[in-house]
């Protein structure tokens, strides 16, 4: 088990469904001791979804676009478990007129309601568990990010800005991370069927052209994002920071 002996948080699980959820499983299945984090009105379902797993528990942390709220959360969870070994951020939104609108339309607002939820938050979080001495040595940081960032995905619109502003925050985050010896990388993963993924216009489309023409296709699972997840914690990717790994069965690779 790669993570024997490991706490490592992971923020923004949801529901069942969500790629996150799939992290939980395979950090479990690996050893570690997961510390979830979710909004309140998921509060239920997370406690039902974690229920059976051992050393599993969960907090929440309502809103990362306040600080108050994310110290909060981290606050209690290093009050109760000490210092971790891996923070998970798995958090994004956008308002849905973003989404279904052309890109051009996006309004003030919605632009830096995505950067903040979508791409701040992970600077901010990881500021705040370095100043809070939470992290041990060589604590690994994960974010996930799509293919959106790269190349414009119809009706992905602003969330593909607000990602392509995460990866860049991953390469400076991990220049300056690097210095204590923490690491800090980005998983882009396929397209996969999410509650967050119904507000893409023609998402099923998006899902039918990966099966079309990846390399292996197929689209990837939850569970195959979390063994990856898993990996980019574990001392196995030691020598690994700054990067973003595309678990998508290689559709980033192909061109025409």
């Amino acid at each position: 088990m790669i993570l024997k002996d490991k706490k490592i948080v992971i923020m923004g699980v949801r529901n069942k469904w969500s790629i996150a959820w799939g992290a939980v499983q395979s950090a479990c299945n690996q050893g570690a001791e997961v510390i979830c984090t979710c909004s309140e009105d998921s509060l239920e379902k997370v406690k039902e979804l974690i229920k059976n797993l051992p050393k599993a528990s969960v907090y929440v942390c309502n809103n990362v676009s306040i600080d108050e709220d994310i110290n909060n959360c981290l606050e209690e969870i290093k009050k109760e478990h000490g210092k971790v070994d891996g923070i998970l951020h798995a958090i994004a939104h956008a308002n849905t007129e973003d989404l279904r609108n052309d890109f051009i339309l996006t309004s003030r607002d919605g632009y830096a309601h995505a950067q903040d939820v979508s791409s701040y938050s992970l600077v901010a979080i990881t500021r705040m568990a370095k100043e809070k001495e939470m992290l041990n040595e060589g604590a690994s940081i994960v974010a996930y990010t799509y293919y959106g960032s790269e190349k414009v995905v119809e009706g992905y619109n602003v969330m593909g800005v607000a990602k392509a502003a995460l990866e860049a925050s991953i390469r400076y985050l991990a220049k300056d991370l690097g210095k204590e010896g923490y690491r800090i990388n980005g998983i882009s993963a396929g397209p996969i069927k999410t509650l967050s993924a119904k507000g893409i216009k023609d998402f099923g489309s998006i899902l039918d052209i990966v099966e079309e023409r990846a390399p292996l296709h197929r689209n990837v699972t939850i569970q195959e994002v979390g063994d990856a997840t898993a990996f980019l914690f574990s001392n196995l990717s030691s020598a690994i920071t700054g990067e973003i790994i595309h678990v998508d069965n290689g559709f980033s690779v192909v061109g025409v």
